[in-house]
């Protein structure tokens, strides 16, 4: 028994951080792979400078695409500053309109569907921690989708495993820490239902 739970052990750290850290599997600090999110973390710190010093939306765009490492569409703008700690896990569709100082920490994973608009200082956070004191420091990761054509207001804030749905919206100063269906309304702290759009 004692040498499958060690083998068990052994097969989950031999996976990449990468892999795990996407399913939301703990990682903690010693991981023997951890060096490999400092890498891109250290990348991104240099890349995000580089972006914020941008002179325009093309030029925005362009160094953004090189830090996510995939190709923003022409019709998508990000006003500046722009911050993130990763880079590696944000998709970002067609006609997005991503307003200035917002926030993703997207090493759980960021999708962002066509015709979305974020506000100002929007925040997207996919990454937490355990409550037990003693595993604190570890690393829980759970991926955002924001749906097709959704809205979410200035300085809202969209915690992890959080999906928001098509055509909806989030008032501006909301904490949404649960699911949002299609066509609706939520605001407050946290999130309720405001009302139902009707289509």
């Amino acid at each position: 028994m004692e040498d499958l739970e060690r083998e068990d052990v052994f097969t989950q750290r031999d996976r990449d951080i990468f892999d795990r850290m996407k399913a939301g599997e703990p990682i903690r600090l010693e991981d023997p792979q951890y060096h490999k999110i400092q890498e891109v973390v250290t990348r991104t710190l240099e890349l995000i400078v580089r972006v914020n010093n941008s002179t325009g939306v093309d030029q925005i765009r362009e160094r953004l695409s090189e830090l996510l490492g995939t190709d923003l569409p022409e019709s998508t703008t990000v006003f500046g500053p722009f911050y993130t700690n990763f880079g590696r896990f944000t998709q970002i569709g067609k006609h997005v309109f991503i307003n200035h100082a917002c926030s993703f920490l997207d090493m759980g994973g960021i999708t962002i569907e066509d015709h979305v608009m974020l506000g100002p200082k929007v925040n997207l956070i996919t990454e937490n921690h355990p409550t037990n004191p003693t595993d604190r420091r570890a690393l829980l990761c759970q991926p955002i989708l924001i749906k097709r054509n959704a809205w979410i207001g200035a300085a809202a804030t969209i915690l992890p495993g959080v999906t928001i749905g098509e055509n909806s919206i989030v008032a501006a100063g909301a904490v949404v820490s649960k699911d949002v269906p299609d066509n609706t309304i939520v605001g407050g702290v946290p999130a309720k239902v405001i009302k139902t759009i009707d289509g």
